[in-house]
């Protein structure tokens, strides 16, 4: 599996190692109590194989439904059933990382992406995860390295390139981060249709430097000679509040664009729409305007 960081990516693909050994037991809380009360898990709960007698095999197939079905804790006991049972330790430790990261327990996920590259040092899918735990933790530099370390075991992941381009571009270095996701794009072209803005970069950039990120891509497309695609992101980074008329003036592709109608047309479209958010928040909040949410430490 693989979790791309903004366009973003976690990869899902020797003694046995317990799952005990690296994550406590998933208890009980009153979410996942709930979550046990609803239609979706009585329909999934007969059919789970029994971790005693089943084959890692089976185990390792029910978390991953259980994962998809929104069963996380769930999912991470199957796979630590899966692991004591010998399955593939370094693919069975991604999936629980990864698993863990849905949960925000990023000291726990990051723990098992060491063990993976600890294991196989020429693990790639291990050091991009190891990159987007440390990524997700504000890491930059260490996640700049790991993303680094995964491209030189495997060259022709655009995940990978993409990742490296979106820490990067947290680190401000805006011209290698557009190199990567040039690279990216090269490697396939439809990657940003894949995954959108709608990645972890959501989450993590403020909505500024989300508006900036767009603004980037944009000239990235314009640079390739992609107008569907440059128009798309610029309405984005003019609806995040970039000031792209300004921004565009000082790139020599998109200096010819400044004038184009469809610019004009989509800056004036973003004014409006943002000003109309304004005013509903100030009939909302009696003229103050919410704060903008922060980037998580």
């Amino acid at each position: 599996m693989t979790l791309l960081l903004p366009v973003l990516g976690l990869a899902l693909s020797n003694p046995p190692l317990t799952s005990q050994k690296l994550s406590p037991a998933a208890t009980p809380d009153a979410q996942r109590d709930l979550r046990h009360q609803s239609a979706d898990w009585f329909a999934i709960e007969p059919h789970l194989p029994d971790p005693a007698t089943a084959s890692p095999q089976k185990l390792e197939i029910a978390a991953d439904v259980l994962r998809a079905r929104r069963f996380p804790e769930d999912a991470l006991v199957y796979y630590g059933y899966a692991l004591q049972r010998g399955g593939p330790e370094q693919e069975l430790l991604i999936r629980m990382g990864v698993t863990e990261l849905d949960l925000r327990h990023i000291a726990v996920a990051r723990t098992y992406f060491l063990r993976v590259v600890h294991l196989q040092k020429k693990n790639s899918q291990g050091w991009n995860n190891l990159g987007a735990a440390e990524y997700i933790d504000g890491r930059y530099g260490t996640a700049i390295s790991d993303y680094s370390k995964a491209i030189k075991l495997d060259r022709k992941s655009a995940i990978y390139h993409s990742n490296l381009g979106t820490a990067y571009f947290e680190e401000k270095s805006f011209e290698k981060a557009r190199q990567q996701f040039d690279i990216a794009l090269t490697l396939d072209p439809d990657m940003m249709q894949h995954h959108g803005a709608s990645g972890i970069e959501a989450h993590m950039l403020s909505p500024a430097d989300h508006a900036h990120y767009c603004f980037e891509i944009a000239r990235l497309y314009a640079h390739r000679g992609d107008e569907e695609d440059m128009l798309r992101y610029l309405t984005l980074a003019s609806e995040g509040g970039y000031d792209v008329l300004g921004s565009m003036g000082s790139d020599e592709v998109l200096a010819k664009y400044r004038k184009d109608p469809r610019v004009i047309s989509l800056v004036k479209n973003a004014n409006a729409l943002r000003n109309a958010k304004t005013s509903v928040a100030d009939a909302r909040s009696g003229g103050v305007p919410p704060l903008l949410p922060q980037v998580p430490n």
